[in-house]
């Protein structure tokens, strides 16, 4: 009783889950598939984006280990962790700010441009393949069909 009032309160309906399961299926299977390329090239799902993130800072601006974590919304000592990682790999450098002594920026190594184009690309390519459906599931979760009952 409670939940068809629920549900009635938020014109909510089967067709509405199945459409939001749908949408976040898709998006679990592509982050599936970003896992899957970055564990080929011996990278966690989280390396591949710090990567994605300091490459695409605009060209002159060095993000922080802060910066970093801020936008991977983890802890800075998760991130200083990450670094050590990825620097260990050869995949990112270090350096100390000119701005501000305290600070690190971040840098990717050639070797790590060559990585993550490899992997961006086989990214692309991916939802070049999907993006139809996902399109169309993301047009469906803003659908709201009234006359549906269920």
């Amino acid at each position: 009783m409670l939940l068809k009032k629920a549900e009635r309160r938020y014109r909510l309906h089967t067709s509405d889950y199945a459409r939001l399961a749908a949408f976040r299926g898709q998006l679990r299977e592509f982050l599936r598939f970003s896992e899957d390329a970055a564990a080929a090239v011996g990278l966690t799902a989280q390396h591949y984006q710090a990567m994605l993130e300091l490459r695409a800072a605009p060209d002159g601006a060095q993000l922080s280990i802060n910066d970093l974590a801020g936008k991977l919304l983890i802890r800075h000592n998760s991130a200083v962790g990450l670094v050590d990682r990825l620097e260990g790999e050869g995949l990112i450098m270090r350096k100390p700010s000119a701005a501000d002594r305290r600070k690190v920026e971040l840098k990717l190594s050639a070797k790590g441009r060559q990585v993550l184009s490899q992997l961006a690309a086989m990214h692309r390519a991916e939802l070049e393949r999907i993006g139809p459906a996902l399109r169309r599931l993301i047009a469906d979760v803003f659908r709201h069909d009234p006359s549906q009952a269920d």
